[in-house]
């Protein structure tokens, strides 16, 4: 069989460790970029949900030739750049839109390319092939802590003990959480599936870049912070709130730039922002995809207390919607 390209990812809903645990297996959720890979004697070629070209983009996926000199393979994985021994969202955020990275940013900010799936081995495709069989499979390949790879273990749910284990371990390393995954569960591209759980330690979530108001003191004559949106389940796009910290003054300055392309003279929000954030709001066009983590939502649906993680080249606007 033809190895199949591109394959959008299967993604997972967000909820909790399931009761019936003896059917899942659990691993670490990896705060980085989704990739896809596909190896054979042509070389290495990754796709992503947006992107079709992530293997120029991230090279250290080459070392997957010299890995699998004798298969051919599709693997379904993040990549990661880790500072403390931590997945650093923030830090990969310095490849993350770079199309051709220079000698000496891969110095600066190495990646590695964490596997958790197998889709395609050797002419077979897999993807109706239980969960815990393809990570068998995975495991008879060899490529756990690999150079600039690594296979992290899954562990087995109804082992209770070290459930409870992994998860005080999350939350010590300030990690976002786990993913539980069924034991029996197939892979279904590109469609959002409960038998893949995101069990989350706090909350993220996807937001509209919809417009900037300037700085004061310090930021002044640049972006202060971000207005942020989202559709509702009528295509609505709808205010979700406004962010400025967590914003580097190397991101400000970044921000300004890719902005301004987008100005557009009239708020994108089909409905009333508040006064106080749309006074001296100057709007953009809604194209750019950005991440927060926030503590809860308000009554009126806006995000409290939100702090900014990074822009998202892997994500559709419209597909960043309110929960109905």
């Amino acid at each position: 069989m033809t190895m199949p390209w591109p394959i959008e990812p299967m993604m997972a809903a967000t909820g909790d460790l399931p009761e019936d645990a003896q059917r899942w297996g659990l691993e670490l959720k990896w705060d980085g970029v989704r990739v896809i890979t596909y190896v054979s004697a042509d070389g290495v070629r990754g796709s992503g949900r947006r992107s079709t070209d992530l293997a120029g983009r991230y090279p250290e996926l080459s070392g997957l030739a010299d890995l699998l000199p004798h298969h051919d393979v599709v693997l379904d994985g993040e990549v990661v750049a880790f500072e403390d021994g931590r997945p650093s969202f923030a830090r990969l955020q310095r490849r993350m839109h770079v199309a051709r990275p220079d000698a000496r940013l891969i110095r600066e900010v190495p990646v590695r390319y964490v596997v958790f799936d197998l889709l395609f081995l050797d002419g077979r495709l897999l993807y109706d092939v239980p969960y815990a069989d393809r990570r068998a499979l995975l495991g008879d390949l060899d490529l756990a802590e690999a150079g600039a790879v690594e296979v992290p273990p899954s562990l087995h749910g109804g082992d209770r003990d070290q459930v409870a284990e992994l998860l005080e371990f999350t939350r010590e390393q300030r990690l976002e959480g786990l993913m539980a995954k069924r034991l029996d569960s197939p892979y279904r591209p590109g469609r959002r599936v409960d038998f893949w759980r995101k069990v989350k330690n706090f909350h993220t979530r996807d937001v509209v870049v919809c417009g900037w108001r300037p700085g004061q003191g310090r930021r002044a004559g640049g972006v202060g912070s971000l207005l942020l949106g989202e559709y509702d389940p009528k295509g609505r796009l709808c205010y979700a709130g406004h962010v400025g910290t967590g914003l580097t003054d190397r991101e400000l300055e970044a921000l300004h730039r890719t902005l301004a392309p987008l100005a557009r003279p009239t708020s994108p929000f089909d409905e009333q922002v508040p006064r106080e954030h749309a006074r001296d709001a100057r709007w953009v066009e809604p194209r750019l995809v950005g991440e927060v983590a926030y503590s809860v939502r308000t009554r009126d649906g806006r995000l409290r207390f939100p702090v900014w993680r990074g822009l998202r080249d892997d994500k559709d606007p419209h597909e960043v919607t309110r929960d109905p």
